[in-house]
């Protein structure tokens, strides 16, 4: 998440001038994935290498493009932008910049949630309370940002008694922090684990498995798109449920090069996915799309996102976006519904009907 979020808005109109209006929905049989390298997402770079989404995709006689995106806000303005029927993102990301930006978007795979991949390091001994009067380095107004707040939160604190966030890519992290005047980081794997594991001093104040459930990593698709065509919804979950079934049992060929792919090894690669509660069976994905939990969490992260400034150009709440989960159920502006956990495909997927 190199990108400064609240640029995402200056950096969509840029893309809806070059690129156009978004398509509106239609039938077609062509259709266009972005992702980007985290631990939870490097299933989409295998499923193309390896050919299971051509393989899902013929049988539905359509075609599916996975395309990887190095910079992960840019998938998420580029998805916003029309130029992909979906992109992996978490919720956060996906209620600010598409759904806050006015695109209806499905979160249609709830892939897994950080259950300790996301985190804040200090340097040296201490607690979340001695970051007061400190500087901490993070991707600002992402998922890090997010996390720091809730962390604060937990001994008292706010963003204003620190010495202030400092907005920094996370492709510059590493280097950041072997700098003196770095004193903290928050950011997610394989920072987390490259960070730790060269820097002695590294020190884990707080992360992601201290606020289960709260930062979900999604697959989300247009939702015209995927009610005009439903058997692209079946292609692709149909695909991701293969190679979770891949990871559930330990395949070795298929870990292995997920591991590759994303700058690591075996080793290290299982050592995030143990930090990543992955849904490998659909109907786990099912159980958190209609949890009791989820409304709260989307409710807190609205809450977040609108004291940023970043729910929506102009929103005049928080409860500016609806979000509507299964049941019916929805938080937010039921009249601007534009984000949406739908568990209909993953509950195919559970049920063998794929």
């Amino acid at each position: 998440m190199p990108s400064k979020l609240l640029s995402s808005v200056a950096v969509c109109a840029a893309l809806f001038s070059s690129l156009g209006m978004p398509v509106y929905a239609e039938e077609k049989t062509e259709f266009k994935l972005a992702w980007s390298i985290y631990v939870g997402w490097m299933p989409w770079g295998y499923l193309d290498e390896s050919g299971i989404m051509d393989e899902w995709a013929d049988k539905y006689d359509i075609s599916v493009e996975i395309v990887q995106i190095n910079d992960y806000v840019e998938s998420i303005n580029q998805y916003t932008a029309g130029a992909f029927d979906g992109v992996s993102a978490t919720n956060m990301d996906t209620l600010s910049i598409p759904s806050g930006g006015g695109v209806d978007t499905t979160a249609l795979i709830i892939g897994d949630y950080s259950n300790g991949n996301d985190a804040v390091i200090m340097k040296g001994e201490g607690t979340l309370a001695d970051l007061a009067g400190q500087p901490v380095n993070l991707v600002e107004l992402s998922v890090s940002h997010y996390l720091l707040a809730r962390g604060l939160g937990t001994v008292g604190l706010e963003e204003s008694d620190l010495d202030g966030v400092i907005n920094t890519s996370d492709a510059d992290m590493i280097a950041a922090y072997a700098t003196k005047d770095v004193k903290a980081v928050v950011t997610w794997n394989p920072l987390v684990s490259e960070i730790t594991s060269s820097n002695p001093d590294a020190n884990i104040l707080f992360d992601s498995s201290m606020i289960p459930g709260e930062i979900l990593d999604l697959m989300v698709v247009n939702t015209e798109t995927l009610a005009d065509n439903p058997n692209f919804g079946k292609a692709v979950v149909g695909a991701w449920y293969e190679v979770m079934s891949l990871i559930a049992s330990g395949d070795e060929e298929a870990l292995t090069a997920m591991a590759e792919a994303s700058g690591t090894d075996l080793e290290g690669f299982n050592a995030q996915l143990a930090a990543t509660e992955m849904f490998t069976d659909p109907a786990e994905a099912v159980a958190q799309a209609a949890s009791a939990e989820l409304p709260t969490t989307m409710t807190t992260i609205a809450d977040f996102l609108f004291d940023k400034g970043i729910l929506g150009v102009g929103a005049p709440s928080a409860d500016f976006v609806g979000v509507e989960y299964p049941g019916g159920v929805v938080t937010g502006n039921e009249a601007n519904v534009k984000f949406r956990f739908d568990a209909t495909y993953m509950q195919m997927a559970a049920d063998g009907e794929l």
